[in-house]
């Protein structure tokens, strides 16, 4: 392997004070995710159980559901990314996006059958999918390019901060409201509308002028083919490591098929994003100084111990050692994968790229939750962890072994 392409310590500043340079609407969208993250997990800590327990579903419906509404959410990302580079009003779209997702929390609560949370589920993926491409093309707007790793792996972290709270409130609130699922569902009603209000008043993004040579007169399919080819292998490597993981409702139910009490199931969801947020920052800087496929491999390596461990796991200790490894794994790859997509891709076309990009991983993400369901109810949990622990064995392997002919297609097609 080349060794990678030197860094300049005068390009960015010193890490211990990076945080200073991002600027206020990197701030405000961080903390968007956080409270948005807040309402998310709290539900979707208690909705496999909700599902399972209270409306009588199947562990292969939920891996259906999960996998169609993640699909959803990847789809309408190609459409709100490439009309956010066609307006240049990224804000108008991450608006929308997250009050979408506000208005389907309430629906969770008074819900009386499995069609009632697919709708909702299905609304509230079409919100993620609005808000996702131009909210990660923003980012990349406010920010210089030796910044974008730190910048994507702050908001990761206040992202999962957010990831943890909500879990952590359902185990209050399920101790609290007497283990009534149906009840703490509605406490996730308020930090969702909190997002709209910090969006509404505190999010600014650059002039129009500021994001991007030339202005966007029209919207062509055409478009995609002015995306790169080290562009194209990046979205391959995304969906190869979407592939390995499968949804987090998994999680959820192997720490209660591991015998962990009712109102502390929550606590999976919890470990996982604490890992997470601790170090999806300094995994963000890492990623501006470091040469990526190092970042990659080893966060491979946490998934595939996080995967064998689940897949072994008769108590729930092991279960929540697996969760650690699984949310370090996220940390190390996901604001990587953000920055290295914003790094491939034209400034006049960056919202259609992250859209691109995540309808790919979507795909990916429905085949992997189907297969993953349906291996828990033909074979049981084991099983889905052991599949998933091979396909990131053989993503680690591809990128260790992918040798580039040249120096330059090294450089294009890993950083």
């Amino acid at each position: 392997m080349h060794s990678p392409p030197p860094t300049h310590p005068d390009s960015s500043p010193p890490a211990n004070v990076i945080y200073r340079a991002l600027p206020r609407s990197i701030w405000v969208l961080g903390f968007v995710s956080l409270f948005m993250d807040t309402s998310s997990e709290l539900v979707h800590s208690l909705l496999p159980i909700f599902m399972v327990s209270v409306l009588g579903a199947s562990v292969a419906t939920i891996g259906v559901i999960e996998g169609i509404a993640e699909a959803t959410a990847a789809i309408s990302k190609v459409f709100s990314g490439a009309i956010s580079d066609y307006v240049r009003q990224r804000k108008l779209l991450v608006l929308l996006g997250y009050g979408l997702g506000a208005l389907s929390k309430p629906v969770f609560p008074l819900a009386t059958s499995i069609g009632w949370v697919f709708a909702a589920r299905f609304v509230d993926r079409i919100g993620k999918g609005i808000r996702g491409a131009p909210r990660d093309a923003l980012v990349a707007d406010l920010v210089p390019r030796t910044l974008r790793g730190a910048a994507y792996g702050l908001r990761q972290a206040l992202d999962s901060v957010g990831a943890f709270a909500g879990p952590l409130l359902a185990v209050a609130f399920m101790a609290v409201l007497a283990n009534d699922i149906t009840a703490v569902l509605w406490v996730a009603v308020v930090p969702a509308f909190i997002t709209v209000a910090l969006i509404v008043f505190g999010l600014r993004e650059p002039e129009p002028a500021a994001q991007g040579p030339g202005a966007r007169r029209r919207l062509a399919l055409a478009d995609a083919r002015r995306l790169s080819r080290r562009y194209w292998l990046i979205v391959a490597l995304g969906a190869v490591f979407t592939l390995a993981r499968f949804s987090e409702a998994f999680l959820v139910l192997r720490a209660q098929s591991v015998g962990l009490a009712l109102g502390l199931i929550p606590l999976i969801m919890i470990v996982m994003n604490v890992v997470y947020a601790a170090v999806a920052y300094p995994a963000g800087v890492a990623a501006d100084r470091m040469h990526p496929r190092t970042l990659l491999v080893v966060g491979l390596g946490m998934l595939i111990v996080a995967d064998m461990l689940l897949a072994a796991a008769t108590s729930p200790r092991l279960a929540f050692i697996g969760a650690g490894l699984w949310g370090l794994h996220m940390a190390l790859t996901q604001g990587l994968l953000s920055k290295l997509v914003a790094d491939a891709a034209p400034d006049e076309l960056r919202g259609t790229a992250f859209g691109m990009f995540n309808l790919v991983s979507g795909g990916a993400i429905l085949l992997a939750s189907v297969i993953a369901g349906s291996l828990w109810s033909a074979f049981g949990p084991s099983a889905t962890f052991i599949a998933g622990a091979g396909f990131a064995a053989l993503a680690a392997v591809g990128l260790l072994r992918y040798r580039p002919r040249s120096r330059t297609q090294e450089h294009e097609a890993t950083t």
